[in-house]
């Protein structure tokens, strides 16, 4: 939860839920069900991965450091978090404008904890609005569809 680097094998064969996040964001108590999804769901091959991002009404100015202090102190957060990106315009990281394209500009982050799946192939399944919780029933149904059975 760092903001280290992922070593290159760390998403191969997993879903992963994208979000860009914020600490200081209407939003931000979606922290607690994303970190609900990790700890039900890692197991059987769902990453959950937080992207920092400023973008969207400066609401998260914080360093890396604080931000990952102020995620594990309120919210227990565990999985893995980015470096801060940019999410939006011609100089969004480059999964960012990937999944734009490939999705279309409807799917673009329009706010704070807009989610996107992807395959255990590598390819985008969906996205979720900023207002679509992380444990809502469609979310939940996107993440099993593409993961193995429990045993």
């Amino acid at each position: 939860m760092d903001g280290g680097p992922l070593a290159g094998d760390t998403f191969a064969g997993k879903a992963i839920l994208v979000v860009n996040t914020a600490c200081h964001c209407g939003f931000t108590p979606q922290y607690a069900e994303l970190q609900t999804l990790w700890r039900d769901y890692q197991g059987r091959g769902l990453v959950v991965l937080g992207v920092p991002c400023n973008d969207f009404g400066a609401q998260e100015p914080d360093p890396l450091p604080e931000i990952n202090a102020f995620c594990e102190k309120n919210f227990g957060v565990e999985f893995p978090l980015t470096t801060k990106q940019k999410v939006k315009g011609p100089d969004a990281h480059p999964f960012y404008l990937w999944a734009r394209k490939a999705m279309g500009a409807l799917a673009a982050p329009k706010w704070n904890f807009h989610k996107y799946l992807v395959g255990p192939d590598g390819r985008l399944v969906d996205w979720f609005s900023t207002v679509t919780k992380p444990g809502a029933a469609k979310i939940i149904k996107a993440i099993e569809k593409p993961l193995p059975a429990t045993t």
